[in-house]
């Protein structure tokens, strides 16, 4: 493909909006895929250790 100028390459024939837009929403769903496990692994972590201060100071 070739362009001839960065506001066609955007544009994409007409077509800009569409696929700009899946784009993003690719984007969006690859950076969730990586920050949700991220997240639950920290929580539960910290909740693991919360558990185990609680346990520490009742015995």
């Amino acid at each position: 493909m070739k362009f001839d100028s960065l506001a066609d390459f955007l544009a994409m024939g007409g077509h800009g909006l569409y696929v700009w837009l899946a784009y993003g929403i690719a984007l969006v769903i690859l950076v969730l895929n990586v920050l949700q496990p991220w997240r639950l692994t920290r929580q539960f972590f910290t909740e693991q250790s919360r558990r185990l201060r609680r346990e520490k100071k009742l015995s």
